[in-house]
């Protein structure tokens, strides 16, 4: 297990390295001086070399990646050009706001499309089968931030059930949760029943259940199993999709989390901030498919890690 551990953290770093790099030359070649942006359109010649000067932008690119991957490796993100606040202590701030709100939509979709799936794939064919899979197209298929708008508009404009927008009490995190989630049940419903359909139609099913097992054993403790190995690297994945991609969900419902400054910062060129939200989303997806791979030996004791 530590040899596993050790060998996927080294396989880690080209990719962490890759994305410092990508994200470095992303916000660097984008149009527009933020040395404006900063001081406004306004500012005198001397502020604006002032700005490029204290940001180090009247560098060559080459010396500011060295300088910024020099003070990556010493754990210092920099300063935010907006804020003047260390980088560090406004991911401090955001983060957890977005860590709570992905969590949330992702155990709603656990909660609920697990469950209509396992329904679904018990009456193959039937009324209930059909309706679960059309749920789950309606779910696939529904822009976001269309769903946001009605959910704002019913449960809260016409029958005031949930704050509009906000961060403060449990009832702020409803409609946000079922937004972000819903994609996410849609494809956990429509994986579980196709997952669990293949194993249903096995022949150590067919033995099973000619041994005289009841049909509450053969599916839960044999079939269920085996068919959410798949299912559980797709909650995975979707957990790291959601707390990369809660951007929209935190805009409509004005939820204070990263998705929100990462926006206003890359209006803003804030390139510090811009850099250091976007290399800890990628650090936290590679440590949620590590998880993931590690759930694998829990889940089924055939997979090894030598």
């Amino acid at each position: 297990m530590t040899a596993y551990l050790l060998r996927r953290a080294l396989i880690a770093l080209p990719t962490l390295f890759g994305v410092v790099v990508l994200v470095f030359l992303m916000v660097r070649l984008a149009p527009g001086d933020p040395a404006v942006l900063l001081a406004g359109e306004f500012a005198t010649p001397e502020t604006l070399e002032a700005i490029r000067a204290r940001y180090g932008l009247d560098r060559s690119l080459p010396e500011q990646f060295l300088i910024y991957l020099g003070a990556l490796l010493r754990g210092d993100l920099g300063e935010s050009a907006r804020s003047r606040r260390p980088v560090l202590e406004e991911l401090k701030t955001y983060f957890p706001n977005t860590l709570e709100l992905a969590s949330a939509a992702i155990l709603v979709a656990v909660l609920t499309g697990i469950p209509l799936g396992i329904l679904a794939a018990l009456r193959p064919g039937s009324g209930l089968d059909l309706s679960v899979m059309v749920l789950a197209l309606l779910g696939v298929s529904m822009p976001v931030f269309w769903f946001g708008l009605l959910a704002i508009l019913i449960f809260s404009v016409e029958l005031g059930w949930f704050p509009v927008a906000g961060k403060g009490t449990l009832a702020h995190l409803v409609l946000p949760a079922i937004t972000l989630g819903i994609n996410a049940t849609a494809l956990l419903a429509r994986m579980t029943r196709g997952t669990l359909l293949e194993v249903l139609s096995q022949d150590y099913i067919r033995t099973a259940r000619a041994k005289g097992l009841a049909e509450r054993v053969v599916v839960f403790k044999h079939a269920l199993r085996n068919a959410l190995i798949p299912v559980v690297t797709v909650v995975g994945l979707e957990f790291g999709t959601l707390l990369a991609g809660a951007v929209i969900t935190e805009t409509i419902f004005a939820w204070p989390g990263l998705g929100q400054l990462l926006v206003g910062s890359i209006l803003a060129r804030d390139y510090p901030v811009v850099q250091g939200a976007v290399l800890l989303v990628a650090i936290t997806f590679v440590l949620i498919n590590l998880l993931v791979d590690l759930l694998y030996a829990t889940i089924d004791p055939r997979v090894r890690y030598d």
